[in-house]
């Protein structure tokens, strides 16, 4: 069952990235989501952008959320063989990471979408800069339950505490993570969310 629950974070995460990419990108390519701060540059970014992005991203998002959710999950539940508090804290950590993520994934699709749909105004982009500061506890939230897993993780294998040999502690969010900062990647925590499942499922 543990394969079967990595595999679905694997594809999940995959998905998610993809979904992550219909907000990221318009027709025009790549949009520079610093030009937000710039009412001309911000509608202009936002010209090419289909209301179908947003609306599929939701839906899509949603979806690879449930589906990598089986996979932290799975862990969490992996690691209570060998100690039952890491386990606890890890399946603590994942429901904290799972419920407000999709939350704030389904928030910022539908910024996106009142914004274009209102026209790409400037009444419209201030309304969804406001919207967006007040609801940015969910992506906090998320990625504080994420932060405490992956570091729950990486101390269990570090120590020895699992059967897994030390040097695949590098199958970890957080270290990918790391690694991918410096590059022009997108979507770069779904990229070291598969990467770290996409390890584990051959040495678990």
């Amino acid at each position: 069952m543990i394969k079967i629950a990595l595999l679905s974070a694997i594809l999940g995460h995959i998905l998610c990235g993809t979904s992550d990419c219909l907000l990221g990108y318009s027709k025009k390519g790549r949009m520079d989501l610093r030009n937000i701060n710039d009412p001309e540059k911000m509608s202009a970014m936002f010209e090419s952008m289909p209301l179908a992005f947003p609306t599929a991203s939701i839906l899509l998002g949603t979806l690879a959320i449930v589906m990598f959710s089986f996979g932290y999950f799975g862990l969490s539940s992996w690691i209570g063989e060998f100690s039952k508090p890491a386990s606890i804290v890890m399946f603590i950590s994942a429901v904290v990471y799972v419920i407000p993520i999709v939350a704030h994934h389904v928030l910022f699709a539908a910024i996106e979408w009142i914004y274009v749909r209102l026209g790409r105004t400037e009444a419209a982009r201030e309304a969804v800069l406001e919207f967006q500061k007040k609801t940015i506890a969910t992506m906090y939230a998320g990625y504080a339950g994420l932060l405490v897993f992956v570091v729950t993780l990486f101390v269990m294998i570090v120590s020895g505490s699992t059967p897994l040999p030390q040097w695949t502690c590098v199958f970890n969010t957080l270290v990918v993570m790391i690694l991918l900062l410096p590059t022009k990647f997108p979507a770069k925590g779904n990229i070291a969310g598969a990467v770290m499942f996409l390890g584990l499922i051959f040495l678990i």
